[in-house]
């Protein structure tokens, strides 16, 4: 069962409803998607770039023959750029006929939020607009903002 993205989860240690994610850093940050969305997680490989492309947009890649557009999450959210290190990945997402990858700064883990830790996002967050936010968590003393990635990406999704 899905809703608003989020694949739902029961926390068995408190019988609260849960969304799983994947946790990953951009800066000191950390931002969660739903899990559901994710097909997998790749060190970099060589992207080739194409000329009057959107900024945010850094080229495509090839994986395993599928032709991979490359997203840099930090350009489109108006970030600080930062150059890949051994920690950088790129997230193979799949949504609604839409395949893409996003750079990452690295990624942390996968972790059940419960719902009730989950709430609604002011309308401007660290350079990231609200509207591209389904909420903020607080979890284990961090803050993480869960990306709404329809939002984010729906405008380029297959009809």
């Amino acid at each position: 069962m899905e809703t608003t993205n989020q694949t739902l989860g029961m926390d068995w240690e408190n019988g609260q409803s849960s969304v799983q994610n994947i946790l990953f850093k951009m800066g000191e940050e950390y931002y969660g998607l739903s899990i559901s969305l994710v097909r997998e997680i790749i060190k970099p490989l060589p992207v080739t770039r194409f000329p009057k492309s959107p900024v945010f947009v850094e080229g495509v890649i090839d994986l395993r023959g599928k032709i991979l557009p490359i997203i840099n999450l930090r350009k489109m959210f108006g970030l600080a750029p930062l150059e890949i290190t051994e920690d950088t990945r790129f997230v193979d997402l799949q949504l609604d006929g839409l395949a893409l990858g996003i750079i990452v700064d690295a990624v942390s883990e996968v972790m059940h939020i419960p719902q009730n830790l989950i709430e609604p996002a002011p309308p401007i967050i660290a350079g990231v607009e609200g509207k591209y936010l389904q909420g903020i968590a607080r979890m284990d003393d961090k803050l993480i903002m869960l990306l709404d990635i329809d939002e984010i990406f729906g405008q380029w999704k297959k009809p």
